[in-house]
């Protein structure tokens, strides 16, 4: 029989993915994934806690983690990843460690998580100094600055949502104006923080406009999973996924401020080649802003808020959730 009009063999390939009981971004991650490979994700079971550290310890016991990569071996992954930023930072890099070992002890198949996978992708680039993004409170947003300390990684700048909840409903549009708050002094590069906010169509914009590496949660963590197998992520214009990318403005060195310089400055919303990169204005109609108790820090201050649609993700008939992931 011929099948080649189905497009193509069935994905052999499997990388399994541990969320968090919220997770609103499925999508999100399965961009980053090459055609020949399947995610199969499963979440932990809900807390009915709002965004905190304790809930970070909460979603990541190691108990709970075990289930959820025994229960994913029925599909046979070859990889197993912990989606969710601050549930593998909060423990330190020990704790980071441990998770791993508790979930290959499980699975029997290698483990990771995106606080580790965040560590390697800022080796991978030579970042040591990083502006930080994140939706997360101020204590959160710290225990993870305490973290990136603990490997060797300083924060030159930052900016916070101080949500507690519906994280994934942030727009695009915030996204970007608390990374152009985040981005003083000497910054190797940019992290934006928490699986549960959307970055993948805001990577390439301010990799232009910022002209230095930008790295995002769900980003490093499907990036790490893949290179486990022997796979690439996938993904226009990021600095991570192409080393060609690398050598164009997001590459140029970050001490230098655009328009400085010998090098030419392509301008904010093109990629290195001068190819229109996509709008991070919102979509009418795709979702509402930010809480009303959000709040920036950083040395620039507070921007005048914005009222802007999302874009792709948040999906008006899914959950909200608490998680900060």
């Amino acid at each position: 029989m011929d099948v080649s009009f189905l497009g193509g063999p069935h994905p052999q390939r499997g990388v399994g993915v541990v969320a968090p009981f919220d997770f609103a971004l499925d999508r999100e991650l399965w961009r980053w994934v090459p055609d020949e490979v399947s995610l199969h994700l499963t979440r932990t079971p809900f807390v009915p806690v709002e965004v905190s550290l304790d809930l970070a310890r909460l979603v990541s016991e190691h108990e709970t983690l075990s289930e959820a990569v025994r229960a994913l071996g029925a599909v046979s992954p070859e990889v197993v990843a912990y989606a969710c930023t601050s549930g593998s930072f909060v423990g330190g890099i020990a704790g980071e460690r441990g998770m791993c070992a508790a979930m290959e002890q499980s699975g029997e198949m290698p483990a990771l998580t995106t606080s580790g996978a965040l560590l390697e992708a800022l080796q991978e680039l030579g970042a040591r100094r990083i502006a930080l993004v994140t939706p997360y409170t101020g204590s959160v947003t710290t225990a993870l600055e305490e973290f990136l300390a603990e490997g060797g990684v300083s924060v030159t700048g930052r900016a916070y949502l101080g949500l507690t909840r519906h994280i994934w409903k942030v727009p695009y549009r915030d996204v970007v104006d608390m990374a152009r708050q985040a981005v003083v002094g000497a910054a190797d590069a940019l992290f934006i923080s928490c699986t549960n906010l959307p970055t993948y169509d805001a990577i390439p914009q301010l990799e232009a406009e910022l002209r230095m590496p930008v790295l995002s949660a769900n980003q490093v963590t499907i990036w790490a999973a893949l290179r486990r197998i022997g796979e690439q992520a996938v993904g226009p214009y990021q600095a991570l996924l192409d080393p060609v990318a690398r050598r164009g403005p997001a590459a140029m060195s970050s001490s230098t401020a655009p328009g400085e310089g010998d090098g030419a400055v392509e301008p904010a919303g093109l990629s290195p080649g001068g190819v229109p990169l996509p709008p991070v204005a919102g979509v009418p109609g795709e979702g509402p802003g930010p809480e009303p108790e959000a709040a920036f820090a950083g040395p620039a201050g507070p921007p005048e808020p914005e009222a802007v649609d999302g874009l792709d993700p948040p999906y008006p008939d899914e959950p909200g959730g608490m998680t900060p992931t």
